[in-house]
């Protein structure tokens, strides 16, 4: 299943910037506040060692227009503008956002932002989701922890995603930062609970703790009572990636004691009648993530579940349901009214006419996750219900297409034409129509994301057996804000002709079995000017696309290309005439005899701009040339 990219209230879908060899070209912001000079202790003057006359009062004036500064790009833009501007710019960051784990050393970010309270940190490339990374690739936070707390930056909130973290560095963590308060890890590896009991047993003042869809390995499942009696700060807690039993008496008991507690996501370890404790405890939660939802309706538990859930007026979002009974569902009927976020992608016990029913009930969401085993009919009903729908997430019940109908453009088109605020869309379906794209381009031109994934990644138009070149271009040519773009299915140069010509906001394109020739990689390069982040597998582009404009690589994030028709050599010429890249070679196979042989065909390359210079913690059949 594809990873979560963009749950409600979480920053790391903000990349990395690229500004020329600026520093700034490293780091993204999305902070609220800065440190403020009007009547505030978090003044610069006020900083220790800090001459309280080093600005004037236009600089004072400055930085409290600063404060309203929050988006990225623009805080990168303000730096440049003159030294007084970088100066109060640097240290009234709080927040930064690392879109490349080995772009730059931690060093740097230290000592360019001395005033930083939350790092957000991404390690391995997007294709680690597919398997494409091999699992010791690298991407360890190490260092970064190591270097953090060794300056004793007052870093209060770490966000990683698709990284390597140990139990060591959780432990450093925790003993670092005596007012540390966020730990949000996506898709990371290498910790144990053990690591998890460091984090609950030594920060006090702990407010989020968020675990999705991470690696853990379960040594004892009692981290939970490390929490000491004195932990009252909760307000996000999100363990349902863990596999292991729990202490269900210590989590009900750290409810209890957590007033402020707003999300909730538990594990399949928790049954029901937990679930209803839970809720007795925690009337206020906004956002809930069930475990097993074994129960009898006609059981005393059911009743009191279902009378407790009707207390729970605050709900707006549901998850979970990870195994059971689909009769025990008419309990959560009083919450559905409320509800803008359901997420079901983990509850295959969930279909047929028992998740219609459910849909029916929730005639407010905003964002539906779904499995594709809804049907194109059960789309229909969404299509029919959820009027205010604006993301859309259909994922793959049976990966292979093995005895299951999977959905089709029929449901897509149904979506299209009910839900016209839909911005944001992942369809993984059985097979797709040009005039069904079409139809969804003028139904729908106000896309941002969307990404379309065919479980046969070749097929072309079932109906007219032509490429789906004209239906992906009049995505392209109608959604005039799109800025990421998966493609799937039979495609020529033709689509990359479009998407060069119309995608002008472009930042994100992941390209597989796709194309004829260099032209198609050639045409994305030359017409998309902010693309910054291009993923290539399985596709007939060689050293002609790679190598005839070298130039636009300063400019993006990162470049990855496997199974396509690049030879070691086309990489030792990229790698040559760009030094401030990192041209690395992906090798399993430690094919070392070939290393002087330039024609020959690299199986992976992944590039990326750097101001670190090569890493030093490669395994051996990573190459950097």
């Amino acid at each position: 299943m594809a990873t979560v990219e963009n749950p409600p209230n979480e920053p790391l879908s903000y990349p990395i910037m690229s500004l020329g060899r600026n520093t700034n070209a490293f780091f993204s912001d999305s902070s609220q506040k800065g440190l403020g000079f009007l009547g505030q202790d978090r003044s610069f003057s006020n900083r220790e060692g800090a001459s309280p006359f080093l600005f004037s009062t236009k600089d004072e004036v400055i930085e409290h227009i600063f404060d309203f500064v929050t988006k990225q790009r623009d805080r990168n833009a303000v730096s440049l503008v003159c030294k007084s501007w970088y100066k109060i710019e640097r240290f009234s960051r709080e927040r930064v956002v690392i879109g490349n784990c080995y772009a730059i050393s931690p060093e740097r970010v230290i000592a360019r932002f001395p005033g930083l309270k939350s790092l957000t940190l991404k390690g391995k490339p997007h294709f680690a989701d597919f398997n494409l990374v091999p699992h010791d690739w690298g991407g360890s936070v190490d260092p970064w922890i190591d270097a953090l707390a060794e300056s004793r930056v007052g870093l209060e909130e770490l966000r990683l995603k698709r990284m390597v973290v140990s139990d060591e560095s959780l432990d450093l963590l925790s003993r670092s930062f005596l007012n540390f308060k966020s730990l949000v890890l996506v898709s990371c590896e290498g910790f144990t609970t053990d690591g998890l009991a460091a984090i609950a047993a030594n920060c006090r003042f702990l407010r989020e703790l968020d675990l999705q869809e991470n690696d853990i390995d379960d040594h004892r499942g009692h981290w939970l009572s490390c929490f000491p009696d004195s932990c009252t700060s909760l307000v996000s807690l999100n363990f349902a990636c863990l596999k292991g039993e729990i202490n269900l008496a210590a989590l009900v008991r750290l409810v209890a004691r957590s007033p402020n507690l707003k999300v909730l996501r538990v594990n399949r370890a928790v049954p029901l009648d937990t679930l209803q404790k839970v809720l007795m405890r925690a009337p206020q939660l906004v956002d809930l993530g069930t475990g097993s939802y074994v129960l009898e309706p006609d059981s005393e538990s059911y009743r009191k579940l279902k009378a407790t859930i009707l207390k729970c007026k605050s709900i707006q979002s549901l998850s979970g349901f990870l195994e059971g009974a689909p009769h025990s569902l008419p309990a959560f009927y009083p919450i559905c009214l409320t509800l803008t976020s359901l997420n079901l992608s983990y509850a295959p016990g969930v279909h047929g006419t028992d998740l219609i029913k459910l849909i029916r009930q929730c005639g407010r969401l905003k964002r539906l996750w779904i499995l594709d085993c809804i049907g194109d009919k059960g789309l229909g009903v969404v299509a029919s219900t959820c009027k205010e729908l604006q993301e859309l997430r259909v994922f793959p019940s049976d990966p292979f297409g093995v005895g299951h109908a999977a959905v089709t453009e029929e449901g897509l088109v149904a979506i299209s034409a009910g839900c016209p605020k839909l911005h944001s869309l992942l369809y993984f379906c059985q097979q797709m129509t040009n005039a069904a794209l079409i139809t969804v381009a003028k139904n729908c031109p106000n896309f941002i994301r969307f990404r379309l994934a065919l479980l046969d990644p070749m097929k072309p138009d079932p109906v007219t057996m032509q490429p789906l070149d004209e239906g992906f271009g009049a995505i392209v040519q109608a959604c005039k804000k799109l800025r990421r773009l998966s493609l799937s299915g039979l495609l020529t140069d033709q689509v990359f002709l479009y998407i060069g010509m119309y995608a002008e906001q472009l930042e994100m394109l992941s390209i597989a079995f796709a194309g004829d020739s260099d032209k198609g990689m050639l045409y994305v390069l030359n017409g998309c000017k902010k693309l910054r982040k291009l993923e290539i597998r399985d596709s007939p582009f060689g050293d002609g696309a790679l190598l005839k404009d070298v130039g636009k690589y300063e400019t993006m994030r990162s470049l990855w290309m496997s199974s396509c028709e690049v030879t070691l050599g086309g990489c030792k010429t990229l790698a040559m005439n760009m030094p401030g890249l990192n041209v690395e070679i992906i090798n399993e196979n430690n094919q070392m005899e070939y290393a002087d042989n330039d024609e020959q065909k690299v199986e992976k390359m992944y590039v990326y701009r750097t101001l670190a210079g090569p890493r030093e913690d490669k395994p051996e059949y990573v190459w950097t040339l």
